[in-house]
This record gives C-alpha cells, structure tokens and sequence, in this order.
C-alpha cells in the first residue's frame, strides 16, 4: 500500500477505535487573553487531525489564524464571528499543511472581503508534496481499505489541494515586521526552513501572546517537511519575544517555562536522532520530558512515542533527508 503523507502514516497507526454512532467533534472558542481566542483542533480517532485556530479581536474585525480541516474547525470559526457580531477581516496561515489552511475558501466565501496573509510555501508544496499526497490518496481511496472517516478524510484532501488555488495567500509575507490587521498592531514574523520552508508566527505585544503554529506541536514535532536547523532557529527567535502565554499548531496553550521545556526537549530529540541511540531511546527520552504538556489522556504518551520514533527513524534518519536543509 503506498504511504500517505503528512501526518497520517502514524496517526493511522495510533489511533484507538472509535464507536459507529461517534459524533463528530463540536470544538468551540476558547478564552486566551483579553481579546484572543483559542478554537482547539485535535485528532479524532480515525480522522486526519486540525491543527488549532487563534482568534485575536481588533478594532475593524478579527485576524483569524488557521482554518482547520473539517468542517466542524471552520463552523466553529464562523459561529464565533457571528457571536461576536465582528467580520472576519483577516486570515493568516502560519504554513500550508491542510489541517491548518482547508478553511480558507470557506471563510472568504463568507467574507469576501477578508485578505489572506501566508508565506509563498504553499505554491512549492502545490505542485511537490501536496500533489504527491494526492496520488498516494487515490491509491488508498481505490484499495478501498481504511475505514470510511479516514477514505473520506483523504477524499476532502484532494478535493482540497485540486482546488489549491484557492489556498494561496493575497498578501505574501517576505519577511518580518510590524503589521496593522483589522486595526490591530502585531509582529508578523516569518521563519523560513523551519516546519515548512515559510512559517508565519504572531505577537500580540498587548495581551503578550504567541500563536506560532506548527513551530510548536505535541504531542511530538511534525517533521514531514521540516528543516530540523531552521527549525531550531526559529525557536531560539520564539524565546527571544517576551510573550507570557504560546498557543502551539497543536496542543494547549503554555507558559513561558513550558515552552522553554518543550524548546529543550526539541533540541534533545534532533540531537538524539543525530546520534548512534535507537529510535526508541530517542522517543521515550522526548515523552518523558514532555509528559508535564501532554493532556490526561493516556494515549497521547502513546502517540509521542510511536510518533517520534517514527519520525527519528523514517525521516530525520533517512537518507539525504533533511541534508539539503541542514545549512539553510
């Protein structure tokens, strides 16, 4: 069976069985800080995962951050706008992976006039790994034998990246630099190579929040598309911006002393797979130090550590993998 890409070769492999009658997940707004909101994404078992949505309110509407995959992520966002009584007046995708951007024709169907902030990644990946995932989706959607959520989870997702022109951004974002969006001031910063070759992460200098998306994610770093160096880098900027609460592409808020733990269990876990360890030293070395962030439910220890050996194994390890990248 050939592999599919992104997250789901090890989301399938982990995940616990889910009830026929199950229904589908109902998230909804989250308080942060004065004027930001949290829509958490998650990993319904048999489903592809959403990553978290950040809401910031500004004087002219909201700057909506990440627009899930499903559905029930982009439903939740628009009922939120309409609570507030505020329009969507910007988008921001701090990368291209589809749990974080699928929303989008959504939401500016429903706001027209909403403008989409992102990095130029995305037309790389368009025609490069989204594409590929699309021809290995096929070949899953024709085996015919994963169960239904998860054939037609991959059915959206090509539905999604044959339609990827609507995914591209209307403002292109180059670099770092202070931002006025729906007439609120925020650091609009890019890392490039770091979790995608553009990530786009936010600071909030008035409530004194980082949303910096999949620059952050557990239970264990999505390396797919990585550059592990930049990636590095990119964390140390994080560090340096004196945010008081992060909201990661995945998982709860943190602390500052939380993300600092988790900006060491990183490094750890990239130096590790650089080394002679085996994998699953490796991983339970990154699930202990992490375990304070993890949530209550016992099978996300499972997932960090079949997760990360996976990833130490079949990608930071592969050959010429992550060479290209290393000195970027």
């Amino acid at each position: 069976m050939p592999r599919l890409k992104l997250l789901a070769l090890t989301v399938l492999a982990l995940l616990a069985p889910r009830p026929a009658d199950a229904e589908a997940p109902k998230p909804a707004a989250q308080a942060v800080a004065p004027g930001v909101w949290l829509i958490p994404g998650g990993i319904p078992p048999r489903r592809q995962p959403d990553g978290n949505t950040v809401i910031f309110t500004g004087p002219k509407g909201l700057v909506v951050m990440d627009t899930g995959r499903h559905a029930w992520q982009r439903q939740a966002i628009l009922d939120f706008a309409t609570a507030q009584g505020r329009p969507i007046a910007a988008i921001v995708n701090s990368h291209w992976h589809l749990d974080h951007v699928s929303g989008n024709p959504d939401l500016r169907r429903a706001y027209p006039a909403a403008r989409v902030y992102a990095s130029s990644a995305i037309d790389k990946a368009l025609t490069g790994f989204l594409a590929k995932s699309a021809e290995d989706g096929r070949a899953y959607l024709k085996a015919g034998e994963l169960p239904r959520e998860t054939l037609e989870d991959i059915a959206g997702d090509i539905a999604t990246v044959e339609a990827g022109a609507a995914l591209r951004p209307d403002v292109v974002v180059t670099g770092s630099e202070a931002r006025k969006l729906a007439g609120l001031r925020l650091a609009v910063n890019l890392a490039p190579n770091a979790a995608t070759a553009g990530d786009v992460w936010l600071y909030d200098p008035a409530s004194r929040v980082a949303a910096v998306g999949d620059l952050v994610t557990l239970p264990a770093p999505f390396l797919d598309t990585a550059c592990p160096a930049g990636w590095r880098r990119a964390l140390d900027q994080v560090w340096a911006t004196p945010f008081t609460i992060l909201v990661p592409g995945h998982g709860a808020p943190m602390t500052r002393a939380q993300f600092g733990l988790y900006r060491q269990a990183f490094a750890a876990v990239i130096d590790c797979a650089a080394s002679a360890e085996t994998k699953a030293a490796c991983a339970a070395a990154w699930t202990r130090t992490v375990q304070p962030l993890l949530g209550r439910d016992p099978a996300d220890l499972r997932r960090a550590q079949g997760m990360t050996e996976y990833y130490v194994g079949d990608v930071l390890r592969a050959p010429g993998e992550k060479a290209a990248c290393q000195t970027a």
